[in-house]
């Protein structure tokens, strides 16, 4: 796809193997990932602005080429629920961004201000990823996010690109997937919503094979029916240039 060569293009001219966060929502846009209503603010100004035309509650995040963990650099304000909230955040992140730029021994570039994003309905959080093997090139993955993944590691994996029937089983075949049938009062998740993003990654991955890395984490799970959410995304992209280097 055009528009994905393009912001990869961009991101290598800058120097950077990774994408942007407006960046990444704006593929998994195009190729129909549903995501939360974003936009891009480059003063408090128009932070109110485009906050109030996403719909509080909002999430305001750094957006610079010099800070890919922003939590590390105190560049996430999250859950503002008015234009006071988002000018004090978008003062605080600046102020923090350009002190641990400081820290780093580096100015950190503030010029395109911050990422703001609907504040969503979490649902049960899941994650769908995309390693590339030397051997066996790209393989997706998906598991149950927070704790699943950190501490009991329950994911599954399939090699790209894949059908409707692998993405069915890898989502029933990881040992929490009951949680997905609705425990506890709680309902059934949209099993077919997620399916829909898995093969929506897995094009994406085969039409742009120079994706070295992706993480969809987390995604919001919602009700039967209801779909699912991207909340947030990062791609890493190799530089070819560098073929065989780590982007680490």
């Amino acid at each position: 796809m055009k528009l994905a060569k393009k912001i990869f293009e961009t991101a290598l001219s800058e120097g950077r193997t990774f994408v942007l966060e407006h960046e990444a929502k704006d593929i998994m846009k195009a190729y129909g990932i549903p995501i939360p209503a974003y936009a891009t603010a480059a003063t408090a100004d128009e932070a109110v602005v485009e906050s109030a035309n996403v719909g509080y509650p909002v999430v305001l995040k750094i957006l610079s080429k010099d800070v890919l963990h922003k939590s590390d650099a105190g560049g996430v304000k999250l859950n503002l629920k008015n234009e006071d909230d988002v000018r004090k955040a978008f003062d605080e992140i600046m102020k923090n961004a350009k002190k641990y730029g400081e820290e780093q021994g580096h100015d950190v570039d503030l010029s395109r201000g911050v990422f703001i994003t609907e504040f969503a309905e979490m649902g049960t959080e899941v994650i769908i990823g995309v390693i590339k093997d030397p051997q066996f090139s790209h393989a997706i993955m998906f598991g149950l996010g927070g704790i699943f993944v950190e501490v009991l590691k329950d994911v599954t994996f399939r090699l790209i690109p894949l059908t409707k029937a692998d993405a069915y089983e890898m989502v029933h075949e990881i040992k929490a997937a009951k949680i997905l049938e609705g425990v506890r009062g709680q309902g059934p998740r949209d099993v077919d919503a997620l399916v829909e993003v898995i093969l929506a990654v897995s094009k994406m991955i085969s039409e742009n094979p120079e994706i070295n890395e992706l993480d969809c984490n987390p995604v919001a799970l919602l009700e039967k029916g209801k779909g699912a959410l991207v909340v947030d995304a990062r791609i890493l992209i190799e530089d070819p240039n560098k073929k065989g280097e780590s982007t680490h």
